[in-house]
């Protein structure tokens, strides 16, 4: 087979993954388990079955999967909006800032103990199974809608410590062990891409309502395509100024999420669009560096078990429970935000770091963490919007209703 036909297969492939995919959507509400499940299946059991698909490298998922995140994390930006984030945005802040180093220090613990692991391995995998995940929190609550603060805390926690979870995971990579030189260490670097990617994104997000508003270009089709690069342009230069990029892109798209500009119905249209095949295309691709074998191993399908269940059930409830005591919210509102934490591809990208790290058994403590989330996605997932119903919330299913033919 030479290269054109080669390129011809993959081109096949990739399209018919996608419309999969995007048929998913449809069994995803037979089943009640939400699409990101599906694809992340799908493309793990493609890998083992299918002839000529072989999983990509570490380095190859981590660049699609982050241009895969900005996209999500600009759209969940524009979504929530300045108006929505006001009233809560402390405890968005103190949720996703405090909340994601509380919860991996405690399932540090954990881990230590069920992995038989050192500590700084422990600190590894807990650090990528802290943060909640953009891209599976926006697919599910994305079909509901929820009252009140509540949805903006949870779509807002799972914006807020992605950035963070990336930044403290690469800080302890570049810090190498877990004394007291290497935290402080860590320390400083996660302080520096926290405070640069802050003032990026809020210059960014500015500068890009100012130039959507007043610079007009010659076609309607160029304006989402401007707001793309100005999202992806505030991602590099927070990144390239050592500053994280995946906080600058979630401000700037909540600065520009409730300015009005020309054709900004068209440019969320797009955005969204964008980000609905940046979720598909991320848990292709972190599927697709999945071994089943490797899941159904007991030192990986148990230990993956014991750190959910833990995670899910007293670890969130006892750190982040706390953190919303005065954020105003009622006792059932409470109680569904700490429900709904759910992790996604994130975490599976933030395994991918303990290759980087070099650390011994990188190969089962990564297949721990995609248990962890499949669990996650699989089971709380498919149950909120039950969960919702028995604590009394008024959720009600979002449908988009189709464009009436001419």
């Amino acid at each position: 087979m030479g290269d054109s036909e080669q390129f011809a297969l993959l081109v096949l492939l990739a399209s018919a993954v996608g419309i999969v995919a995007v048929l998913s959507s449809r069994l995803t509400a037979r089943l009640k388990v939400p699409s990101p499940a599906i694809v992340l299946a799908g493309a793990a059991v493609a890998v083992e079955v299918v002839p000529g698909i072989h999983a990509p490298g570490h380095a190859t998922v981590g660049r699609v999967v982050t241009v895969a995140l900005v996209c999500v994390l600009f759209d969940g930006g524009m979504q929530i909006g300045w108006s929505r984030i006001r009233a809560a945005w402390r405890t968005v802040a103190v949720v996703g800032v405090l909340g994601t180093f509380l919860t991996a220090a405690a399932v540090a613990a954990i881990a230590h103990a069920v992995l038989g692991s050192g500590w700084y391995v422990a600190m590894l995998v807990a650090t990528a199974v802290a943060p909640t995940d953009p891209a599976v929190v926006f697919s599910v609550l994305g079909r509901l809608q929820v009252p009140g603060r509540a949805g903006t805390i949870i779509a807002g926690e799972s914006g807020a410590n992605d950035p963070v979870g990336i930044a403290l995971m690469a800080s302890l990579v570049a810090a190498g062990g877990v004394g007291a030189g290497a935290f402080a260490h860590a320390a400083g670097e996660f302080l520096l891409q926290m405070a640069v990617g802050a003032a990026v994104g809020v210059a960014g997000g500015r500068s890009l309502v100012w130039f959507t508003r007043r610079v007009a270009l010659p076609a309607e089709g160029l304006y989402p395509v401007r707001t793309l690069a100005g999202a992806m342009l505030v991602f590099g230069v927070a990144s390239v100024a050592h500053g994280s990029g995946f906080l600058a892109v979630l401000l700037a798209g909540i600065a520009l999420g409730d300015e009005p500009a020309p054709y900004k119905r068209e440019i969320e249209a797009f955005h969204s669009a964008l980000a609905s095949l940046g979720e598909i295309v991320a848990f292709v691709v972190l599927g697709l560096t999945v071994r089943l074998a490797d899941l159904v191993r007991p030192d990986v399908l148990l230990p993956g078990l014991a750190v959910a269940a833990a995670l899910a059930l007293v670890v969130r409830p006892a750190v982040v429970g706390p953190l919303l005591a005065r954020s105003g919210l009622a006792r059932n509102e409470r109680a569904f935000v700490l429900f709904a934490g759910l992790k996604g591809a994130v975490p599976i990208l933030l395994g991918g770091y303990l290759f980087d790290a070099h650390v011994h058994g990188a190969t089962r403590d990564y297949s721990v963490v995609v248990v962890v989330v499949v669990l996650s996605v699989v089971v709380e997932g498919s149950l909120v919007p039950s969960v919702a119903r028995a604590l009394r919330l008024p959720v009600r299913g979002v449908h988009g209703a189709p464009r009436a033919r001419r």
